[in-house]
């Protein structure tokens, strides 16, 4: 099957043909004639199945031009990064209708995006908080919206976005056609759906869970984080293949400290990316990684489900993540579109019940390769890896001292008695400067 065999139009074939797509994936040729029947969607695809295009295609095929120039179509993405990525690829697949795509999100101007708005637009795509702001401020007209797409639900939700999609749907008009991308469908999701969703008809390809069959995954058993760092550094001197990598960690300060680790042997080829670096610093790390100009990029699973880059050649988990479900979000950044994918596993010590949980998910047993013969076993810990032991107290507990303080505050000197008698002739002497007396008694005659 083609996408010539799907019943689109010159305009979108001609755009599809320039971007060199060809065959569509499982997700794009299951959706689309759902999407154009008008019905609810409830799709399940992981991340690198295609699920863009798989409703940007039928949603610009019915998409009609309208004087209002107002939009037509809501897409709400979870971060920054999509919403960029959205825009770039509805742009890539419109370029020759006369659709106008424009994208928000919060950390950049609100005036200069509602300027952009009062131009005119047909499909906007943006984070739910800058929908809402721009909304509540009169900028955004969301009464017209007769398609809406929530993309990642699952990762929305887990950011703490119901309340904002919620308040963001109150705003849209009733009648409208409702689409809904998850890789996970959780309770969460599922109350989501059954408040705000008319019977959605459901389309799964590759759920989470499920290991892409184009993506070759292994794992090395590694002590510690510095053994990590030598692996690494061996596996990129010896596969020149590893062209364009993705490595994963789980916190922020991980990142940066892997990135300490390895910049100064790659300085001009690393990158580094996580939700502490500003807007600009993660746009430039992510455009440098996708022109070649950076070999690696270093990133944190948050950032991930906003990462669509082509042609990433190798995944690194450089350490496993604690929910099973991102390991598959992971490593489906590569892979892509029928592409070959690699994924590598860095499985310390410690990481063995993380290890369990994901395989018991995908049902399948990752392979172990032997660790090269000339890495060097490093016996440096750090700090989080130095066990911290606990001393236990044979003394028991040592009863409080009470010290014998007396009356429970000073008094003042004013108040303080002198038990001193005092004799009148000293009283004035110290007054007058001489004895005073109150007069001699007479003798008795």
């Amino acid at each position: 099957m083609t996408f010539r065999d799907l019943n689109l139009n010159k305009p979108l074939w001609t755009a599809l043909d320039e971007g060199g797509y060809t065959k569509p994936t499982t997700i794009q040729s299951k959706a689309f004639s759902v999407i154009m029947s008008g019905r609810d969607v409830q799709g399940i695809a992981q991340t690198g199945t295609g699920k863009t295009i798989a409703y940007l295609l039928p949603l610009l095929k019915m998409w009609t031009f309208s004087k209002d120039r107002h939009p037509q179509i809501l897409i709400v993405v979870p971060t920054r990064e999509l919403v960029v990525q959205v825009v770039a690829q509805a742009e890539e697949i419109a370029k020759y209708t006369n659709a106008v795509v424009r994208g928000v999100f919060g950390g950049t101007n609100l005036k200069s995006q509602a300027a952009e708005i009062a131009d005119g637009l047909d499909i906007i795509v943006g984070t739910p908080g800058r929908l809402l702001d721009l909304g509540y401020h009169g900028a955004l007209n969301l009464r017209m919206i007769k398609k809406l797409v929530i993309d990642e639900v699952d990762e929305m939700l887990n950011l703490g976005f119901r309340s904002q999609l919620e308040h963001l749907m109150d705003l849209l008009p009733e009648k409208r056609q409702n689409l809904m991308f998850s890789a996970t469908i959780t309770d969460e999701v599922e109350a989501l759906i059954g408040e705000y969703f008319n019977a959605p008809e459901k389309i799964e390809a590759a759920p989470s869970g499920s290991p892409l069959s184009n993506i070759n995954q292994y794992l090395y058993r590694v002590p510690n984080f510095n053994t990590k760092i030598n692996l690494l550094e061996l596996l990129l001197a010896e596969k020149k293949e590893m062209t364009k990598i993705l490595i994963f960690v789980s916190t922020k300060a991980l990142a940066d400290e892997l990135y300490a680790g390895i910049v100064e042997k790659y300085p001009t080829s690393t990158g580094v990316i996580h939700s502490n670096k500003d807007q600009n610093y993660r746009f430039n790390s992510v455009n440098q990684f996708q022109n070649g100009t950076f070999r690696m990029l270093i990133a944190t699973d948050i950032i991930a489900r906003g990462l669509d880059i082509e042609d990433v050649s190798h995944v690194i988990n450089f350490d496993l993540p604690d929910e099973p479900q991102n390991y598959v979000h992971r490593i489906g950044r590569t892979g892509r579109a029928d592409k070959k994918g690699e994924a590598i596993s860095l499985v310390g010590d410690l990481e063995a019940d993380y290890l369990d949980e994901i395989q018991e998910l995908m049902n399948y047993q990752i392979p172990v390769n032997t660790l090269p013969e000339d890495l060097v076993i490093s016996d440096v810990l750090t700090d989080a890896e130095i066990p911290k032991v606990q001393m236990k107290n044979i003394l028991g507990k040592v009863p409080k001292m009470k010290e014998d303080t007396g009356a429970f505050h000073e008094k003042k000197a004013k108040n303080k008695k002198v038990n001193a008698k005092v004799r009148y002739v000293t009283k004035m002497q110290e007054k007058y400067g001489k004895p005073k007396t109150r007069g001699q008694k007479k003798k008795k005659k």
